[in-house]
């Protein structure tokens, strides 16, 4: 039959080859990131295929190093498609990652991808690979895409090569997930009673959570649909970053000033310079308190329950780092704020929960710890890391929490424990200050908020922030992003490697409490909130009930 019109010719789809296991690896959006990283991705990759080779398989690199550009991530989405073209859709694939990766940019190849997948990163705080696979996993986890994963330093160490060869072997891997249990039936108390009247004020009264441009770096885990979310009584006010920088605009300097006094006052130390391309600088401050009080309004001016700033795209190339301002808004204790017209303290004696890098799991969360341990009598300060690193010290697994920049002050102490830092420039081209520190030692209540099998999940696990000795946490400061606040972590009854193989994102939540028998209360609260707004909850670890 003959036609007038252009049908698509299609290619025929390459047949796998026995022994070949195909190897991708996604990168950042930022070229300066990229190459910046790619000596170590590279060193990554060949300690991959020389272990690979050595279990009687082939490695061939899905896509070439590009000589103009430096690096051989995969860079960009419509790149990663144009990739997984080439693959044959049964081969086995790998995803090795030896740094923080955008998950977009695989994603739509790894989501129609019928062979077996297997996600590997180094083991290493300096190039968070580790933290760039919770991510990709926790996506892959969101769309339904069978994968499996594993990590290493170098796969020289047995429990690798042992993984690496079942994969091989079989196309799957599994981990020891004993740590997680589904929540039991709840006991007749006091805080359980609280968590249901919580759950019934939030669904029947609602909240709004307000997000400055959704999607931040590729995290797809970290959109939650309108569909899963309003049942919550949970509803997105979706604003633009360019009004934020807009609102900047009309703050006068002496209000920037103002937040800067109060700060110097209560006692925080800034390392400040002179030149805006490397150090800190007065100017950088002042733009970032201009940011403060900007958020603050237009979060008053719809409503905000809670509020995201997504920062890393478009915002780092017009204004100074949003880190500094997101610590202050989550402290009860901050540069007071009022309305543009004075008649006001907005938002007075309470913090405005902000989610990092618009993380809505951190957005129902923070916004659920909030409301428990307000009327628990706690501090409701909260904060998302990034699951960074961590190494044994003294007997003991100690995980370096660490986040892009910036903690609320209360969990370094107060703002006289408390510093500010300039932003790499490898990430922030105009800088801007941190809100870092050493968390203090105390107990804290762990959570993850994600979707799976099409349906809201939460973790709920307890821990100990610890204190180590000033020499090791100059260690690990230095191993990783020395100008981020750092919170040392024991979990506990949770292992290393139980929790890279449970956890679907690469942010965990965590909120202080005064003690241990308050933590498990205010657990049992959290709990008992979130299955009655039908959340499906998980215990992880030792949790007392």
């Amino acid at each position: 039959m003959s036609s007038s019109y252009a049908f698509p010719v299609l290619a025929d789809e390459a047949s796998a080859e026995p022994g070949v296991v195909y190897t991708v690896a996604s990168g950042d959006l930022r070229l300066s990131a990229n190459q910046t990283c790619w000596p170590t991705q590279r060193q990554f990759e060949a300690d991959l295929e020389r272990a690979v080779t050595a279990l009687g398989a082939r490695i061939r690199r899905a896509h070439p190093v590009d000589a103009e550009q430096k690096h051989g991530f995969i860079a960009s989405q419509r790149q990663g498609i144009e990739v997984f073209k080439t693959i044959p859709p049964d081969a086995p694939v790998i995803v090795a990652e030896a740094v923080w990766q955008y998950s977009h940019h695989v994603l739509a190849g790894l989501r129609t991808h019928r062979g077996p997948i297997l996600v590997v990163a180094n083991w290493s705080g300096e190039f968070p690979g580790l933290v760039g696979l919770l991510g990709l996993t926790a996506s892959l986890t969101k769309a339904g895409v069978a994968h499996s994963i594993l990590w290493s330093p170098d796969f020289t160490d047995d429990w690798a090569l042992a993984g690496l060869r079942t994969w091989l072997e079989t196309g799957t891997l599994t981990h020891d997930q004993s740590h997680v249990r589904d929540l039991p039936t709840l006991p007749d108390t006091e805080e359980v009673a609280l968590g249901r009247a919580l759950a019934a004020q939030l669904q029947r009264e609602k909240a709004i959570i307000g997000v400055f441009d959704e999607g931040c770096m590729g995290m797809y885990n970290a959109i939650i649909d309108d569909e899963l979310l309003n049942p919550l009584g949970i509803y997105k006010e979706r604003l633009s970053q360019s009004a934020l920088v807009a609102e900047m605009n009309r703050v006068p300097e002496e209000e920037a000033q103002a937040v800067r006094d109060w700060l110097d006052k209560a006692g925080m130390t800034f390392h400040t310079g002179t030149d805006e391309a490397t150090e800190l600088t007065d100017a950088q401050l002042l733009s970032q308190f201009k940011m403060y009080v900007a958020a603050l309004r237009i979060s008053d001016d719809f409503g905000l329950d809670a509020v995201g700033i997504q920062y890393q795209q478009g915002l780092k190339d017009t204004v100074p780092a949003s880190d500094l301002v997101e610590g202050l808004l989550n402290n009860v204790h901050r540069p007071p704020v009022r309305s543009r017209d004075g008649a006001r303290e907005l938002y007075a004696d309470q913090p405005l929960p902000h989610f990092n890098e618009v993380d809505e799991g951190v957005a129902v969360d923070s916004l659920v710890t909030n409301r428990i341990w307000t009327a628990m009598g706690f501090d409701p300060a909260t904060t998302l890391h990034d699951i960074r690193w961590g190494e044994d010290y003294d007997g003991r697994f100690v995980w370096v929490m660490e986040i892009s920049g910036s903690v609320p002050a209360s969990h370094n102490g107060g703002y006289d424990k408390s510093y500010s830092m300039r932003q790499p420039p490898m990430f922030f081209p105009l800088g801007g200050g941190t809100l870092s520190g050493v968390s203090k030692p105390g107990e804290i209540v762990w959570s993850r908020v994600f979707i799976m099998d099409g349906v809201l999940h939460v973790d709920l696990g307890r821990g100990t922030a610890v204190e180590l000795p000033a020499e090791e946490t100059r260690r690990r400061l230095d191993a990783t992003n020395p100008e981020w606040p750092i919170m040392h972590a024991v979990l506990h009854g949770v292992g290393r490697d139980q929790l890279m193989a449970r956890h679907k994102a690469n942010h965990l939540n965590v909120a202080y409490t005064p003690d241990a028998d308050t933590a498990d209360k205010a657990l049992l609260a959290k709990a008992a909130l979130f299955e009655s707004l039908g959340v499906i909850v998980h215990l992880c670890g030792d949790v007392r009930l």
